[in-house]
């Protein structure tokens, strides 16, 4: 039997992207639908995925399927037709990326879950079957003009920062599992308005949709393809967007550029910014934005601790890295997690 995941080492993957001489599609999907055995479907899907060489991140559970993936261009056809050929995938809605070089992604992963959400429902009564209303991005355009219109943002604080929808409720917490009851709590008193849930790709919405729907909430609406599927639409219908900033991606880009506007502030020194990066401190990682003047004098590290840290010995960072006692420098994008700031 072929080995049915990676063992080159990640420097190496990266390397041979970078040598790649074709360009690459970023690609994002997902679909609802029992699949009775996921390891077997995840066996056969790295095959010919694999075979087809294609990079990204693909969750199977017996709920469904959820892929952020790139392909190579020249081979966009001979994957629709694989993909297609999964009958409860035929016709699938793709949703392209918008601002896109190809370098998204350098190796194949797919992993089994018990969901491809963690949503954390336990009632049996609860169902994918009923769920909200789609909406297009003009559809969003003309409900967004109504006063009796809400719209929840079912993304993290850190996808939330640097772009939304206008007048967009953020639903604060860290994840989506807490996200649902909190939702609910925060619109009590507006059962009979329009509601209408968005978030990156339309995975975490049109759950949320059924959600608010089972919890008794009659007008409940979500963004078909989430963001990702609004910007291309209102792109090429010529439509104003009315989402305002950049739309973050859980990939290497770590986002894509929907409108010039920018709402967040780097977290060093509080000027305009919107790119995030991870600490450059493998004993850190945080995720927070900086600008490039920050990032050159931290050399793109979160504190002046973490930049001491990279220009020690390869042998002392990893010493440090050893055991919680050492400190709380893990990789964390919690809200809770003090951010840093000039002079602290």
């Amino acid at each position: 039997m072929p080995v049915l995941h990676n063992r080159v080492s990640n420097e190496e993957l990266k390397q041979r992207l970078m040598e790649e001489t074709f360009h690459r599609v970023t690609i994002s999907f997902y679909q609802y639908f029992p699949i009775k055995n996921p390891q077997e479907f995840r066996d056969h899907l790295y095959k010919q995925l694999h075979a087809l060489q294609v990079f990204g991140r693909i969750y199977v559970a017996k709920e469904g399927i959820n892929a952020q993936i790139s392909v190579p261009e020249h081979l966009m056809d001979a994957f629709r037709t694989f993909l297609y050929s999964i009958e409860p995938l035929n016709g699938l809605r793709l949703n392209i990326a918008v601002d896109d070089d190809g370098k998204s992604f350098w190796v194949l992963k797919i992993k089994v879950r018990d969901k491809i959400v963690a949503d954390g429902i336990d009632d049996p009564e609860f169902s994918m079957e009923r769920k909200g209303r789609y909406v297009n991005a003009a559809q969003m355009n003309a409900l967004l003009q109504q006063p009796d219109t809400i719209v929840i943002d079912m993304r993290n604080h850190y996808e939330y920062e640097v772009g939304h929808f206008v007048n967009a409720k953020e639903v604060p917490s860290d994840t989506f599992r807490d996200q649902l009851p909190m939702a609910v709590d925060m619109m009590k008193g507006n059962e009979d308005k329009n509601i209408i849930m968005y978030c990156t790709g339309g995975i975490r919405c049109e759950k949320a949709s059924a959600y608010m729907l089972h919890q008794g909430f009659k007008n409940v609406f979500h963004l078909e393809g989430g963001i990702i599927n609004y910007a291309r639409q209102a792109k090429e219908a010529g439509l104003e967007s009315k989402f305002i900033g950049k739309n973050f991606v859980f990939d290497n880009r770590l986002g894509e550029r929907i409108t010039e506007d920018i709402i967040a502030k780097c977290h060093q020194c509080g000027k305009p910014a919107d790119t995030h990066t991870n600490c450059k401190n493998n004993g850190c990682h945080l995720l927070f934005i900086q600008c490039e003047t920050c990032a050159a004098a931290y050399d793109g590290c979160c504190s002046q601790d973490c930049k001491d840290t990279i220009h020690m010995p390869v042998q002392r960072q990893k010493e440090l890295r050893k055991g919680v006692e050492n400190g709380q420098n893990i990789f964390n994008k919690s809200r809770v997690r003090l951010r840093p700031r000039l002079g602290d």
